[in-house]
C-alpha cells in the first residue's frame, strides 16, 4: 500500500546536452528507491538527436528541445527553454550534464532550486575543461562536487563533495571515467535531499537535515575519503 505520511513526489525537470549518464544514474535510482521523493517529469536539450534524449524516450518521459541556433538572442532562447519546462510544472531541475550556463532569469523561476554536478572539488577547476586542467596541473587529488545553481560558473553552494585520487598514468578520459563513477552514485542521492527539502542553506553553507521518514542511506556521505590507488 501506498505511504499516506509521504508527500506528493517532487517534479523534476533534467537538462542534458550529451549522453545522459547522469540522467540515467537518476532513472535508476528513482526505479529502485520507493521513497525517493521525487520524479522525472521532462527531459530538455539543447540538441537533437543526442543520447540523453534516447534515455528519456526509452523511458517514456516527455522531451523537449530548444537550440541556441534556432533564436536571435540567448534571452530569448531561455525564454522558449523555460517555458517549455514550465508546461510540466517542475518543482526541481536537474542540471546533467548540461553545456549551457543560465541566467539569473531563468534560473529565479526555481530559485534555490536548480542543482548541477560538476567533475572537480570546486571551488577548483570551474568550467568546461575542469578534468583536463586537473591534469594540466599536476593535481593529485581531485573529484565529484554537486551544488546548488546560481548566476556564476559552477559557483553555488556546495552540497556534496567526493574526492577522487588522480593516478600518475591517467589520461583525460580514465580520469573522467572515475569521476563519473562517483557521480553516479553521488549525484543522485543530493537530488532526493533537494526534492524531500532535506537541504538548509545559509549563505553558503548547506546542511542536509535528517529526512523525517527515517530513510536508510543508501549511497555515499556527503564527503568521502579519496578513493584508492
Amino acid at each position: 500500500m501506498p505511504d499516506r505520511h509521504r508527500p506528493v513526489p517532487s517534479r523534476i525537470a533534467v537538462l542534458v546536452s550529451g549522453s545522459g549518464t547522469n540522467l540515467q544514474a537518476l532513472l535508476d535510482r528513482i526505479g529502485a528507491d520507493a521513497g525517493f521523493g521525487g520524479e522525472v517529469v521532462v527531459v530538455g536539450a539543447d540538441r537533437d538527436g543526442i543520447a540523453g534524449l534516447a534515455r528519456a524516450e526509452q523511458a517514456g518521459i516527455p522531451t523537449v528541445v530548444q537550440r541556441l541556433a534556432d533564436h536571435p538572442d540567448r534571452p530569448t532562447w531561455e525564454r522558449a527553454l523555460r517555458a517549455d519546462l514550465e508546461r510540466y510544472r517542475p518543482d526541481v531541475v536537474v542540471l546533467a550534464g548540461f553545456m549551457k550556463i543560465l541566467s539569473g532569469a531563468f534560473l529565479a523561476g526555481w530559485s534555490g532550486r536548480v542543482i548541477n554536478t560538476h567533475p572537480s572539488l570546486l571551488p577548483a577547476f570551474r568550467g568546461a575543461h575542469a578534468v583536463r586542467e586537473v591534469l594540466e596541473h599536476g593535481v593529485k587529488l581531485t573529484g565529484s562536487t554537486v551544488h546548488l545553481v546560481d548566476e556564476e560558473v559552477d559557483h553555488g553552494p556546495i552540497v556534496a563533495q567526493r574526492a577522487v585520487a588522480v593516478h600518475p598514468d591517467d589520461d583525460e578520459d580514465r580520469l573522467h571515467a572515475r569521476i563519473k563513477a562517483v557521480e553516479h552514485a553521488l549525484f543522485p542521492e543530493c537530488v532526493g535531499w533537494l526534492c524531500r527539502g532535506q537541504l538548509e542553506v545559509t549563505g553558503r553553507t548547506v546542511n542536509v537535515r535528517p529526512d523525517p521518514h527515517e530513510r536508510t542511506p543508501t549511497s555515499p556521505s556527503p564527503t568521502d575519503t579519496p578513493d584508492g590507488p
